[in-house]
């Protein structure tokens, strides 16, 4: 009863209650975020979602778009601007989210949604994390984040798929703010955020 009616109910709540209490944050984003970016504020994406449907994500755009020499973009490293890399930290960049749940194509709790290049490169065991909506938060996320591996990510996205419930969302949530407060495991060592998944090896 909870997956199919009480989770949805619940997101739709918190995420309108969630996008008022921080609209005035929000719009000071906006502001610094127009002027630093030179007008752009949103980083918006396709994105594989539930059963692999795509749709697109929003979220603050925390890197310019400078080119080097080649034409080619300069490493995420040297893309990142101040604020972005505060925005970043205090993971205030994924707030925009909201819209996205309540729009219906994520939840609060989920595995997150990666790149569609993604997709033909996973197990069929891995794949099974899309059988729930990817959320903001999630297992992967409170256990290590970019931190951790690919192989330990997907597993415990395949876990919560197979345990998510009414409690187990609330633990994440709890564990959410907690280490968001933290800033713990928002990059992966050498990286940014974490490296691409290139597919299992052999």
């Amino acid at each position: 009863m909870y997956k199919f009616l009480f989770k949805r109910f619940i997101d739709l709540i918190v995420a309108i209650i969630g996008l008022a209490l921080l609209s005035p944050v929000l719009i000071v984003i906006i502001v610094i975020l127009f002027f630093s970016n030179s007008g752009k504020v949103f980083f918006v994406q396709r994105r594989p979602g539930l059963h692999g449907k795509i749709f697109r994500i929003i979220k603050f755009k925390t890197m310019n778009d400078k080119r080097g020499p080649d034409g080619q973009l300069l490493p995420d490293a040297e893309r990142l601007t101040p604020i972005g890399r505060f925005v970043r930290k205090t993971s205030l960049d994924e707030v925009p989210q909201l819209l996205n749940v309540v729009r219906g194509t994520m939840s609060l709790v989920g595995p997150r949604p990666l790149l569609i290049e993604y997709l033909p490169l996973y197990s069929a065991e891995q794949s099974r994390r899309h059988d729930v909506k990817p959320g903001i938060t999630g297992w992967a996320q409170v256990n290590g984040r970019n931190a951790i591996t690919w192989e330990q990510k997907f597993n415990y996205d395949v876990w919560y798929v197979d345990h998510q419930s009414f409690s187990v969302d609330m633990k994440i949530i709890g564990m959410t703010i907690f280490k968001t407060v933290k800033s713990e495991g928002i990059s992966q060592k050498g990286h940014v955020t974490s490296h691409k998944f290139e597919g299992n090896k052999i």
